[in-house]
């Protein structure tokens, strides 16, 4: 599986999602109203979050903290449509895979992309932000 197809398949339910980025569930809905982040939704209408959506809320949070309000955030991150490729992504065989990850799966591909990171030779956001949750 290539590394942007699984850094855009859905796993985590939104109150993962809330621990690891510690915004609450009103902001979090907040920003998918606005189109920052465009989650999946099973077919019980539940949102899932990619490991894309969890870094970008993540510097979504940090642009608040400095300040930014919502419209600058839209001139920094463009709006993420449903049809892009940086929307999350539901498909039968992303929901199967979803479904077969075990916990201690799905904490081990969470530290690969500590690890790892998005980006060569830059630190990511959520590296520094979700890197507290393992022990070293």
């Amino acid at each position: 599986m290539g590394d942007e197809i699984r850094r855009n398949m859905a796993l985590f339910p939104i109150g993962i999602v809330m621990k690891l980025t510690d915004l609450s569930a009103r902001q979090i809905r907040y920003y998918e109203q606005h189109q920052l982040i465009v989650p999946a939704r099973t077919a019980g209408n539940q949102r899932l979050f990619s490991f894309n959506d969890v870094e970008r809320l993540l510097e979504i949070k940090a642009l608040i903290e400095k300040g930014v309000n919502i419209a600058g955030i839209k001139q920094v991150m463009n709006p993420v449509m449903r049809e892009s490729e940086e929307a999350t992504v539901m498909t039968p065989d992303t929901e199967v895979k979803r479904r077969e990850l075990t916990d201690s799966q799905l904490h081990r591909l969470l530290k690969q992309q500590l690890v790892t990171g998005k980006r060569p030779g830059q630190v990511s956001l959520i590296q520094g932000e979700l890197s507290r949750f393992f022990n070293k």
